[in-house]
């Protein structure tokens, strides 16, 4: 694939800034990034030229702003965009859902617009396990049916994946790949990028990692009385940086295609389904240290049990996640080490 210049939305963030990371070292792709800091940091982009020696372009720019966006695509003429810019907390979307639908749905809205309009024509998506809603069997597939999402978060998703296929449909020039990511977590090797929410964060291991460091008081695991073989929920964890590969392969299939199926889905997870108590072991032996847990009631929006079925990005992508659990969370640690 020769060079080309791609849009990230969301390249300060968690995820886009390890993509990011992940392309600039290996390819010469021309990189920009659209972001307004609502749950990052501008020092971001240092640190990824700290890492990679190369600068990155950005925009401070709110993607719910057409017009503020439309300039971006005008003078940068995209061949391709990774669409990572979402809000994602699951229980923030339970108690404020006008939020979500108000910025996931109208954001994407906009770059697909623009994206058709100025004729950039390829276009990944992060979509997300959340669209499965509560399954019974697993590992979860792409041909599995999705359940009633259980929190707003989750119906943007889902309502986002059908934007794009009807896109897709009347628009046979566009080619989307939406990735269905799984949990992501640890962070870089260098330790200069990882995880880092501007606001109190309600994913598993940033709470860990910053009870662990004594910023925060003590982790609650919200659900004892799962079906699940310890009682809590069970979850697909995959390290980011091989989902920053994920997109770099995905890149590479999206402009490498031949087929006329113009709009796919491919599920990124490790295909193993650990328990939220046993990542706690994983981290507090990693790490050294015994946490304070207190045990809670069930939180709303969590499914049970969502694990990956890894056969289509195999196939499809000749993808496979690498890191296990263990290095996953000496990485997440590493990086709050780093940043204490």
């Amino acid at each position: 694939m020769e060079n080309k210049k791609i849009l990230i939305t969301g390249g300060a963030g968690y995820i886009g800034s390890h993509t990011i990371t992940e392309i600039f070292e290996k390819t010469n792709h021309q990189l920009v990034s659209v972001d307004n800091f609502s749950n990052s940091s501008p020092i971001t982009y240092q640190r990824i030229e700290k890492i990679t020696g190369k600068t990155i372009p950005h925009y401070n720019v709110d993607l719910c702003d057409f017009n503020s966006l439309e300039q971006v695509f005008e003078k940068e003429k995209f061949d391709g965009i990774i669409h990572f810019a979402a809000y994602k907390s699951v229980p923030e979307s339970v108690e404020n859902p006008h939020k979500y639908y108000h910025n996931n749905l109208n954001s994407l809205l906009n770059v697909l617009e623009l994206a058709l309009k100025y004729q950039t024509k390829h276009f990944l998506f992060s979509s997300s396990c959340s669209v499965y809603g509560n399954i019974k069997e697993m590992p979860v597939s792409e041909e599995t049916p999705l359940n009633k999402a259980v929190s707003p978060y989750a119906y943007t998703k889902q309502i986002g994946e059908q934007m794009l296929a009807d896109y897709a449909n009347i628009y046979p020039d566009l080619q989307i790949l939406a990735l269905r990511y799984f949990n992501p977590v640890g962070a870089h090797p260098s330790a200069l990028i990882g995880e880092d929410p501007i606001n109190t964060p309600t994913a598993l291991v940033p709470i860990i990692t910053k009870v662990a460091s004594g910023k925060m008081k003590e982790l609650s695991v919200y659900g004892t009385d799962y079906n699940t073989r310890d009682g809590s929920c069970i979850r697909d964890y995959i390290h980011v940086c091989d989902l920053a590969n994920a997109h770099l392969v995905g890149l590479q299939y999206l402009f490498d295609k031949k087929n006329q199926h113009n709009f796919d889905i491919i599920n990124i997870g490790s295909g193993n389904g650990i328990s939220v108590l046993e990542a706690i072991k994983s981290f507090e032996k990693v790490a050294g240290i015994t946490l304070p847990i207190k045990y809670s009631d069930r939180r709303a929006g969590d499914v049970e049990s969502i694990y990956s079925n890894t056969k289509k990005s195999e196939k499809v992508l000749n993808w496979k996640a690498e890191k296990n659990i263990d290095e996953m969370m000496k990485s997440a640690w590493e990086w709050e080490k780093g940043n204490l």
